[in-house]
């Protein structure tokens, strides 16, 4: 998470310095303010992955010296035939045409789908307490 933290570190250095000189050259507020807000929610992800790397042991990503061989091993579990990307997929691009047209009653209809077909995604394999 190091890595990922030092990234997102730079990026916000990179916006406030953009936001700087936009604004002194360009004089314009709301594109300095696109920047600056930009530049914070770069600040918000950055601290957030330097918080996770402290809390957790070294990844072979974080080490220098590390191998090939020092990441192998299973990386989790990926469902080989699941349906519900799909859906997840055709509810985006519902609310997406939805929020194009702007029919209220589309959108919450493909919020509606939206939120079913994440449920679906996220609790596939869930058996419930007491299901091991």
């Amino acid at each position: 998470m190091k890595i990922e933290s030092r990234i997102f570190n730079i990026i916000t250095v990179f916006f406030f310095l953009s936001a700087i000189v936009y604004g002194v050259w360009a004089k314009e507020p709301v594109g300095t303010v696109a920047l600056i807000l930009v530049g914070g929610l770069s600040l918000i992800i950055g601290s957030y992955f330097s918080f996770v790397a402290r809390r957790i042991e070294e990844r072979p990503e974080d080490n220098p010296d590390a191998e090939i061989s020092d990441g192998a091993g299973e990386l989790g579990f990926f469902s080989p035939g699941s349906y519900w990307p799909v859906g997840v997929a055709a509810a985006a691009a519902f609310a997406g045409v939805a929020l194009a047209f702007f029919h209220v009653w589309m959108i919450v209809l493909a919020v509606g789908f939206m939120l079913i077909m994440v449920a679906g995604l996220v609790f596939e394999y869930h058996t419930g307490p007491g299901h091991h």
